[in-house]
């Protein structure tokens, strides 16, 4: 975890319909030498669709999915469609995987979210199998056995017949619990946090990262607002936060409340989660505390967000991955690292 402070571009997922910008952000990003541009999904867009999109109209920048939700896709589906884009990119993909939370596993895909951990590291194994190309796939795992151990009787050990330009095409994985992040350092060659403040993460996270190699990387997103008013910026925010506190997840299970929690900020995230689900977002809004917000992100006028981004510089992040739609914080980035 050594090296310069990198630049992402975080273009997320869709709300309605797809963003006005977000091809024209993707060049942009490129044009000012940010490192990588990624995608997501909910239940809506998907990660892979318009990263394929972004790949065919830029030349250099990487394309990573942060992120390929687990119960989405077998692990098989998950390793063709890497190998897919990292054909088409000329090599550029990193494949970013998470196993995101019961509501939308459960209620989205029909699946059971039990032993995330064990799925995870079940998963992440099959692909590396795939890539391999050693031998025809197997797995006697918990979670995918194949052949499938039923059905029909027929099922069939294939190896894939489109050949990877990489075996080694990255593997990042997003990760909150402690545990999570500790099996990010041991089987994959990166993290994705949320919520990470470079003042309080390296303390957190010291224990979990222990094992993580010189390579490993901690590419965090964090949003960024360009506004001279600084309190009217942390608002905008703290909508987004409100949201993920009080309502992204179960009452009694909620990671990204958890993680707050563990921040040092626990009663303000179940004040915060209590108004929320009572339907006063509003005043939900108004309990995420400031400080809070403006530790995890950058806002302010361009001297402020330059002046405070020594913060991540001085961090294990490696790259930074701006959460904006404005170019002008993808600029304001540009200058400040050049």
């Amino acid at each position: 975890m050594t090296g310069d402070l990198k630049l992402g571009l975080a273009l997320g997922y869709w709300g309605r319909t797809k963003p006005d910008n977000f091809l024209e952000l993707a060049q942009e990003a490129e044009r000012l030498g940010f490192d990588s541009v990624w995608t997501a999904e909910a239940y809506g867009s998907d990660a892979v669709s318009p990263l394929a999109w972004v790949g065919a109209h830029t030349k250099r920048v990487r394309l990573g999915t942060g992120l390929i939700q687990l119960s989405a896709r077998t692990p098989a589906s998950t390793a063709m469609t890497a190998v897919t884009m990292d054909i088409l990119s000329e090599g550029r993909f990193i494949l970013g995987l998470g196993v995101s939370g019961p509501q939308v596993v459960e209620g989205w895909y029909g699946q059971p979210f039990p032993k995330p951990l064990a799925r995870t590291r079940e998963y992440v194994g099959i692909i590396r199998d795939i890539w391999e190309r050693e031998a025809p796939l197997t797995n006697e795992g918990e979670h995918y056995p194949l052949p499938y151990p039923g059905g029909a009787g027929l099922g069939k050990a294939l190896k894939i017949t489109t050949h990877p330009v990489r075996k080694d095409i990255p593997i990042m994985l997003g990760a909150e619990g402690p545990k999570n992040v500790a099996l990010s350092a041991e089987i994959a060659d990166g993290w994705l946090p949320i919520f990470y403040s470079p003042e309080r993460g390296p303390d957190m996270y010291a224990e979990s990262l222990k094992d993580a190699g010189d390579d490993f990387e901690i590419v965090c997103p964090v949003t960024v607002v360009v506004n001279d008013d600084v309190a009217q910026g942390l608002e905008f925010i703290k909508w987004t936060m409100a949201l993920y506190i009080g309502g992204m997840g179960a009452k009694d299970a909620n990671f990204h409340k958890d993680v707050i929690g563990r921040m040092g900020f626990g009663e303000d995230a179940a004040k915060v989660q209590e108004l929320y689900l009572d339907g006063r977002k509003e005043e939900a809004m108004r309990a995420v505390p400031d400080a809070l917000v403006d530790e995890i992100s950058l806002v302010g006028s361009p001297d402020r967000i330059k002046a405070r981004l020594q913060r991540w510089i001085d961090s294990p992040v490696t790259t930074l991955l701006a959460g904006t739609r404005d170019p002008r914080a993808l600029q304001v980035l540009a200058d400040a690292l050049g």
